[in-house]
């Protein structure tokens, strides 16, 4: 029987981290975490569980998470955050493949808890993920802190699973934005190593775009004032995201 292995990166995450355990110790035959040097109580919860418990310095959220996948005894992968758990459905969806796996990889839809409501529409949900992999046909790739599963052949065949990864994401709208804040900083300085460019048509158009998209296209209204919250914020980030990179060529000219 194909063996599994249940990796997670955590920072701080006393909060979801036993969800996220609970809902893996019965799906996987063993649990890896890497830990950014929490200060809170995120290492003693994980110690009521049989996980490996690994301490390394944060690498980056791309090389962290493909420093954590070559922590796993198996090949096999459910690569999770510690803001994330199996739904129920899920588990019994992955249990599943232990004796039937048929594709290199299996995509996910991911379900967003923001300020204690299920968001169902705009960009988050279904939010596809790739999440569950063979890892020597895998690995992180992306712009941080956008990380994503990408399969190295372009033919691989990839399968879906039925459930939800569940994901709590901010409780509260000063939380949403300090960490608005914080990522577009991040992106803004992937995109200065990759060589993009900042003109002024991106930074007027593309937040424009994303929030249009969120709220009307992707139906984001439907979900309320978090909709237009969550839709408001899309747009600010990529706002950001580009006035950041902006200045961080202005400071180098």
């Amino acid at each position: 029987m194909l063996k599994l292995s249940g990796v997670i990166i955590t920072f701080n995450e006393e909060r979801n981290i036993e969800k996220c355990l609970q809902s893996l110790v019965n799906v996987v035959d063993e649990i890896v975490v890497v830990d950014s040097n929490s200060t809170d109580n995120t290492k003693k919860i994980c110690e009521r569980y049989n996980v490996n418990f690994i301490t390394q310095e944060f690498l980056g959220y791309i090389e962290q998470k493909n420093f954590a996948l070559d922590q796993a005894s198996y090949n096999h992968i459910i690569s999770l955050d510690g803001d994330e758990a199996l739904s129920e459905e899920l588990q019994k969806s992955i249990l599943t493949l232990k004796t039937n796996w048929n594709f290199d990889g299996y995509y996910t839809n991911r379900f967003n808890n923001f300020c204690g409501q299920w968001i169902k529409y705009s960009d988050w949900y279904p939010n596809k993920k790739l999440r569950v992999f063979d890892r020597r046909k895998a690995e992180w790739k992306g712009l941080n802190p956008h990380d994503n599963v990408q399969l190295y052949d372009e033919s691989a065949q990839i399968g879906h699973l039925n459930g939800d990864i569940l994901h709590w994401t901010y409780r509260t709208y000063d939380e949403m934005d300090k960490k608005t804040d914080y990522f577009s900083t991040i992106a803004a300085k992937a995109y200065y190593d990759n060589h993009k460019t900042a003109p002024i048509i991106k930074l007027l158009w593309n937040p424009s775009w994303a929030f249009f998209k969120a709220f009307f296209l992707r139906l984001g209204f439907l979900d309320g004032l978090n909709g237009f919250r969550i839709c408001y914020q899309t747009g600010k980030i990529t706002y950001l995201k580009y006035l950041k990179l902006r200045k961080l060529y202005r400071a180098i000219s």
